[in-house]
């Protein structure tokens, strides 16, 4: 049997290097040994926004200017931020020492290499017969290595100053001519660690031939996370972030009304990620689902705590309400035909392509006889997009969008009588106008479409009404 976890630290855990040291490296549960786990680390907070795009916003970081418009100044500008930021980031964490000096060497000559390459590729596609087109993918990949690389190298050196004997494991295939999937880097990688002995520190960015970031895009650490612990086949995968995975965002209800989950399974974890509120990415908690690893979420500043286990199998003792969340700033996009009546499905697969052909992520849909409403986290670009191409294929029909929040009432059971008129209930009391409302057969989650200034207001009153009013206690459900 398994005796050892993958662990991944998310990005503004990283950004505390004391605290993840102290609280989650020395900090072993139990009888655990020092050993017999291995780091999955993301890039510290903010460097990934900058080096590709910001998350939530939309602004442009190096690669968003140059695939814009690599023959102006911008990425070059934006490159010379992120330098000096990532530079500052080992100041901070090495002070004026020698291993600084070391720090600044691994460092600068990865970004010297990339900034050369966006230079040797800005020239080569001057010429007519090269796409700058064809090459975005791969500068992409090679961006969004450089904030794990540089994290990572950090923390295994940082740990071996600090008496551990850390290793740092670089999947970013940088500098090799040898292209591989994303299982056999990994493999090949871990052949010769021996997890008795050394922490493993790996990258969460992993170079593959097929190109990680392809398909799962910003959730490429979570997918290496995942393959490493179904690879190793480790006892448990466990992922440190800075607050738990509540009952609510502790922001709105308040510290006091949230409440750790504490036990769930991956049908919510997906309902989360579908809101942008990713436990997990689902193509990454689908290799842990099929394997039965336990995905466990614990709070970086209470290691006490055992955190909220997340399994396949996982059915609350009684249907309860196990976590309110939500989305704001989703535009909801209607196409209004009076011909689509008896053709719903051919007009649905051309706005499906549409939607995808944009990336557009939908949060859910509505249809009826002649309209169909999707709900799309997008940012303002990527919907005049979707305005305009859906105009020129359905030249015929009345197409409108309006700015809304989601709100969402989710649980492992949620089948019992009266909880979803519970739920419009607490939202009425607040003269909240629903503009829509979801329920699937399969009775996980519960979704209302509000004004977008009604979300905080919906959040907590659902909170009060499904959460509160239980007194769970320390957790909804104690993990073990």
């Amino acid at each position: 049997m398994a005796q050892h976890t993958v662990d991944k630290i998310g990005g503004t855990s990283m950004s505390d290097y004391r605290s993840v040291r102290d609280n989650i490296i020395f900090k072993a549960a139990g009888s655990e040994d020092l050993y017999q786990r291995i780091f999955v680390v993301s890039a510290y907070g903010g460097i990934t926004d900058k080096l590709l795009e910001h998350k939530k916003t939309g602004d442009a970081g190096i690669y968003a200017h140059f695939a814009q418009d690599r023959k102006e100044s911008g990425w070059r500008d934006a490159f010379a931020d992120v330098r000096q930021t990532m530079l500052d980031i080992n100041r901070d964490l090495f002070g004026e020492s020698e291993q600084l000096k070391e720090a600044n060497g691994f460092l600068v000559e990865r970004l010297d290499q990339a900034q050369e390459a966006l230079e040797d590729l800005s020239r080569l596609c001057s010429h007519g017969h090269f796409a700058i087109s064809e090459h975005l993918s791969t500068v992409r990949e090679m961006l969004a290595s450089l904030g794990e690389a540089h994290s990572a190298w950090n923390m295994a050196h940082l740990l071996q100053r600090d008496g551990v004997n850390a290793v740092f494991v670089d999947l970013t295939g940088w500098n090799t001519d040898t292209h591989m999937s994303l299982d056999e880097r990994i493999l090949d990688a871990f052949k010769d660690v021996d997890l008795a002995t050394q922490l493993p520190i790996a990258t969460g960015y992993a170079h593959s031939e097929t190109g990680l970031m392809t398909t799962f895009d910003r959730g490429y650490s979570e997918m290496t996370f995942s393959r490493i612990a179904v690879l190793t086949e480790a006892r448990e995968a466990i992922i440190h972030k800075e607050f738990h995975l509540s009952s609510a965002d502790p922001r709105l209800v308040g510290e006091d009304k949230a409440v750790p989950i504490g036990r769930t399974n991956y049908d919510v974890a997906d309902q989360l990620a579908n809101l942008g509120m990713e436990a997990i990415h689902p193509k990454a908690a689908k290799g842990l689902r099929q394997s039965k690893i336990a995905l466990r979420v614990k709070n970086t500043f209470e290691p006490e705590h055992t955190g909220t286990l997340i399994t396949g199998d996982y059915v609350s003792d009684a249907p309860c309400v196990e976590i309110i969340a939500g989305s704001r700033g989703v535009y909801a996009v209607e196409l209004f035909d009076q011909e689509m009546a008896g053709e719903i499905d051919t007009f649905d697969m051309g706005i499906l392509r549409v939607l995808n052909q944009l990336g557009a992520h939908i949060i859910a849909k509505d249809i009826n006889a002649n309209s169909i409403t999707h709900y799309l986290a997008v940012n303002l670009k990527t919907l005049k997009r979707v305005m305009r191409i859906l105009g020129e294929e359905f030249p015929g029909a009345d197409i409108v969008q309006r700015k809304v929040a989601i709100v969402s009432a989710i649980g492992s059971d949620m089948k019992t009588t009266g909880m979803l008129a519970s739920a419009v209930k607490a939202i009425s009391e607040q003269q909240i106008n629903v503009i829509a409302m979801h329920q699937s057969m399969r009775q996980v989650d519960m979704q209302f479409v509000v004004d977008e200034e009604d979300y905080e207001v919906a959040i907590r009153s659902l909170h009060e009404a499904l959460v509160e009013s239980h007194n769970h206690g320390r957790a909804i459900c104690l993990a073990s």
